[in-house]
């Protein structure tokens, strides 16, 4: 397959607001597929490529820049040649390798493959093609159950994967995917919830445990072997030798634990999310950081013991079932209530403990792997501030038309100007779309395919969880799970939080240490 045909797909994709417009212009895509593009097809419709991030950021682009093609001559699998050679790329001399791969790839590609390829490797290809939509996609193509489809991404923790299956051998594929050790399965994950009440109120009893800001984990077990994954199931077993004896030490053959790996200090608080993620660093001294940043799991979900998968037992007796297996200092406090009172008050207690919240689960809930369902709610303490808007993206889907993802910025009070902060959609209602798109449209000052930069003069209050150390923005610092809560057309620009304070602010969140300009 061509490159154009499938840059044709996204295109298309992009401009229909219908999910079920979308879902047969993807299934017709994975159709023409060749043996082995299935999973090309799917990985780059779905907005990434296969080999996840591959370190390429917005300088190495432009450096690698080339005028476009007059003519389409790539096809998916030199991309896919391409791309791989991006990622193997290392050692001495790396950087200029990368960039001669990346202006000789950009040589033969047109404009429009250009702009697709960059959205691509910076992870902002903007088409309205998320994996949910690529599962209903190859259910369509393939016909096939979308329920079977989910399941077998679910296990395989890779759609790819199972497009290819389904292309080369039809349904019956399918049935090889199920619960492996060994083989990581999707994390489930949780949506969001406004307090401990609402929480009670979706899902009446519910299972509360202490939510952790660690670094997700899934622990493999068969004898003496054990291997450990993170969300993104990478294999980070190296890394994490305490924690391959603490499972190594439990009363069981054969496992499959869901958990987070914690930095706790000396005197039993958690260390941020940002040191935390050190020990998973590249090319350690193990011995020397495990001594200098222990890390302790906490385990909340079994997902398979001693040859049996419990992922479609109910979330009560998994959770039962674990207890018996895992020494109390080492399994999520638990509660589980109907009474938003003694709620509140559990959540009050893993906020005053240094965590970042709790979870609220249906006691009936299957493990939904992959899947964002609403059997989990994550209940969190949120911070806000005023920011001003620097730019605004256009959106897509049934967004199109109004401009939607707003770049943020704090006032820099020691330069005159504006640190950006990150982008958000979230929280944004039909109402506040159109209104932010004909204000924001008065205050242009420039613009290119995607984006429309303004005068920064609107104030927005942005509700979000924590913050990050990010090399991506000058400011060396990003909003975590940010959501506009409204706009402030009463306050000017000069009233909005400075990034002093956002620096103070970074600085109490226990550990988020040398930060750049930091005084």
């Amino acid at each position: 397959m061509r490159l154009a045909d499938l840059v044709e797909t996204s295109r298309r994709v992009a401009e229909t607001s219908r999910r079920s417009q979308k879902i047969g212009l993807l299934a017709s895509a994975l159709r023409q597929a060749a043996p082995g593009e299935a999973a090309l097809v799917t990985a780059y419709l779905s907005g990434s490529p296969p080999q996840g991030r591959i370190g390429i950021g917005y300088s190495m682009l432009r450096d690698a820049s080339a005028p476009p093609a007059a003519e389409a001559s790539l096809t998916l699998a030199e991309v896919g040649d391409a791309l791989q050679a991006l990622t193997q790329a290392g050692g001495s001399g790396s950087g200029r390798r990368k960039r001669e791969l990346l202006h000789s790839l950009f040589a033969r590609a047109t404009e429009t493959e250009q702009r697709f390829l960059n959205g691509l490797l910076t992870g902002e290809l903007r088409q309205g093609a998320l994996e949910g939509l690529m599962v209903d996609a190859v259910a369509k193509a393939f016909a096939i159950e979308p329920a079977r489809v989910r399941r077998a991404v679910m296990m395989a923790g890779d759609l790819g994967v199972v497009a290819r299956a389904a292309l080369e051998s039809g349904a019956a594929s399918l049935d090889c995917f199920d619960v492996q050790l060994f083989r990581p399965i999707q994390p489930m994950l949780a949506q969001m919830a406004e307090d401990a009440a609402s929480a009670l109120e979706d899902l009446g009893e519910a299972a509360l445990e202490y939510k952790f800001d660690g670094a997700r984990i899934q622990a493999h077990r068969s004898g003496d072997e054990v291997r450990i994954f993170t969300r993104a199931l990478n294999d980070v077993t190296a890394a994490a030798p305490e924690i391959v004896e603490a499972v190594r030490a439990l009363p069981a053959h054969e496992l499959i634990l869901d958990g987070e790996a914690i930095s706790f200090t000396p005197e039993g608080r958690p260390q941020p999310f940002q040191v935390t993620m050190r020990r998973f660093g590249r090319k350690l001294d193990i011995g020397q950081v495990r001594a200098e940043l222990p890390l302790t799991p906490v385990w909340f979900d079994l997902l398979y013991q001693d040859g049996g998968s419990r992922i479609d037992e109910p979330q009560a007796r998994r959770f039962a079932e674990l207890a018996e297996l895992v020494p109390p200092e080492l399994l999520a406090p638990h509660l589980t209530t109907a009474d938003p009172g003694r709620a509140e008050q559990f959540l009050r207690e893993s906020l005053d403990r240094g965590h970042e919240g709790v979870m609220a689960k249906a006691p009936g809930s299957r493990y939904e792997a992959g899947s964002r369902g609403q059997g989990w709610l994550k209940i969190k303490k949120t911070h806000t501030l005023d920011l001003v808007i620097l730019a605004a993206e256009w959106g897509h889907g049934r967004r199109r038309g109004w401009l939607s993802n707003l770049h943020l910025g704090a006032r820099d009070a020691a330069t005159g100007g504006f640190a950006m902060l990150g982008k958000t959609f979230k929280g944004l209602t039909d109402e506040m779309l159109a209104w932010q798109t004909q204000e924001l449209l008065k205050l242009e000052v420039a613009r290119d395919a995607y984006t429309v930069y303004v005068q920064p003069k609107l104030v927005v209050e942005v509700a979000f969880g924590d913050l990050q150390l990010r090399s991506r923005y000058p400011s060396g610092l990003a909003l975590r799970f940010a959501r506009i809560k409204r706009y402030r057309p009463d306050k000017p620009a000069a009233d909005a939080d400075t990034f002093q304070t956002v620096q103070q602010l970074a600085s109490a969140m226990e550990g988020m240490l040398d930060l750049p300009g930091g005084n």
